[in-house]
């Protein structure tokens, strides 16, 4: 990933940027808000025309930015893009508060307003104002500078901005996804290991795709390199070796090494959520333990000691808890533990065998993946206590929830029946509503979520 650089433009003097942000940031009276409940069914309005152009060269640019936005707020289930086609007014100057009344006539509750000029040959200055229709006031407003490659980006950054103003909530437009290409029928299948924008745009293939790959999962904490440049890292697992082993990716460079060279197998790994541990799940003669790797010493510490399959830890975001899938009660089920091991309890309780947890980063729900009478489900259950478990999805084959950085929408694998069945991301609202299918080059399964890029 190019190293993208967003700073206030030179172009204006730092006082009258200051009277900008001061003007452009004036609360309303009664600021409009989007509640986001359980029973919230009703998108809100929001009205996004084609940002300006400084010249003709950027004319396509202003365009695709306020497309990239409308798709972003229209797949969060949360906003509804009012047509451009039924517009009374026409912007020609953001600079200016629009005619608030021609808005509220199509029922427009909010109004983004944007421009984009040229600033030298690679640069570009993107500037963005958020309009409360009814409050008639500015709600927020940016400007930005971005070279012209990462355009795509700013207008993730700006969909990012318009949804923590209306919802009180982090977005997570401006993050990517991990996941597992797959090629071929089911009895020969070519896996790789992939990344894509969150919203589908620019995949790309990680590695030379000769070896089975699964399970990828990102770092929570982006580190930097010498040069302030950041550096993505996922965690996967490889059969490279000849066994299922763990590695550790450097997106951005290609590199990679190998966490351990133990010698029977190792899977489910993931990161603890400052960056500097990978719990994952060791076999020795036959039994399967959870163990945690410290990444800058590399020493291991076993976490779990029972007879019984124990496997796809996950940190609480804290670090202080982990929840964990164990046969030990007779049937695969979810269980919590401290960080050393200790204090092991069993979480749920229903019927039907739970697997894959994955730790909400609000820190209050679990996901997991439950198969029963015949049907795989992704739910969500209370993290301290298993109750107020909700069941998301059903289908033939639902499996391995990953979390939005935001904890607002969970990522899944959905699988077809048949030889010939095809395995596809799909996403789902913490709210149980808004399934959506991701556009993906090829198959795809095992979606991890980024946290969102510095």
């Amino acid at each position: 990933m190019k190293q993208m650089k967003i700073v206030l433009t030179n172009v204006l003097s730092a006082a009258l940027i200051a009277l900008m942000a001061m003007l452009w940031a004036t609360p309303a009276s009664a600021q409009l808000k989007v509640l986001i409940t359980e029973g919230h069914t009703e998108p809100t309005p929001i009205a996004i025309p084609n940002f300006l152009s400084g010249d003709p060269a950027t004319d396509k640019i202003a365009r695709d930015m306020a497309k990239v936005i409308t798709d972003d707020l229209e797949r969060s289930g949360l906003f509804v893009v009012i047509d451009q086609a039924t517009y009374i007014e026409t912007q020609t100057n953001i600079d200016y508060q629009p005619r608030f009344a021609n808005w509220r006539l199509i029922n427009a509750k909010a109004l983004v307003s944007g421009r984009i000029v040229r600033v030298d040959d690679t640069r570009l200055r993107a500037e963005y104002r958020l309009w409360d229709i009814y409050g008639r006031s500015q709600l927020e407003g940016l400007v930005l500078i971005v070279t012209e490659d990462n355009w795509r980006r700013i207008a993730h950054k700006i969909s990012d901005s318009i949804y923590k103003k209306l919802t009180g909530e982090t977005g997570y437009f401006d993050s990517r996804i991990a996941f597992i290409s797959e090629t071929g029928p089911k009895t020969n299948r070519t896996k790789r290991l992939t990344i894509m924008d969150q919203d589908g745009h620019s995949p790309k293939y990680l590695l030379g795709g000769s070896d089975l790959v699964l399970t990828p999962r990102f770092s929570p904490f982006i580190d930097r390199d010498h040069r302030d440049k950041p550096i993505e890292k996922l965690t996967y697992l490889s059969w490279e070796t000849g066994r299922p082993q763990v590695f550790l990716l450097e997106v951005e460079t290609g590199n990679r090494e190998l966490l351990g060279d133990f010698p029977s197998m190792t899977m489910s790994p993931r990161f603890s959520p400052d960056g500097k541990k990978l719990i994952f799940t060791l076999v020795k003669r036959g039994n399967s333990d959870i163990y945690v790797m410290d990444l800058r010493s590399r020493s291991t510490q076993r976490l779990t000691t029972d007879r019984a399959i124990d496997v796809s830890p996950s940190f609480s975001p804290d670090g202080k808890k982990i929840v964990f899938n164990s046969d030990r009660g007779g049937s695969p089920q979810l269980y919590t533990m401290n960080a050393d091991g200790s204090n092991v309890k069993r979480l749920s309780f229903g019927k039907g065998r739970y697997t894959a947890p994955a730790w909400s980063p609000r820190g209050d729900l679990i996901a997991f993946t439950k198969s029963d009478g015949g049907q795989f489900h992704v739910g969500v259950m209370n993290a301290k206590t298993g109750k107020g478990e909700r069941l998301l999805t059903s289908s033939y084959l639902d499996e391995g929830p990953t979390w939005s950085p935001n904890g607002r929408v969970i990522l899944f694998t959905r699988e077809t029946r048949g030889v010939n069945g095809r395995a596809e991301i799909w996403s789902i609202d913490l709210t149980g509503k808004n399934l959506r299918k991701l556009p993906t080059p090829s198959g795809a399964s095992d979606p991890a979520w980024s946290p969102l890029l510095p």
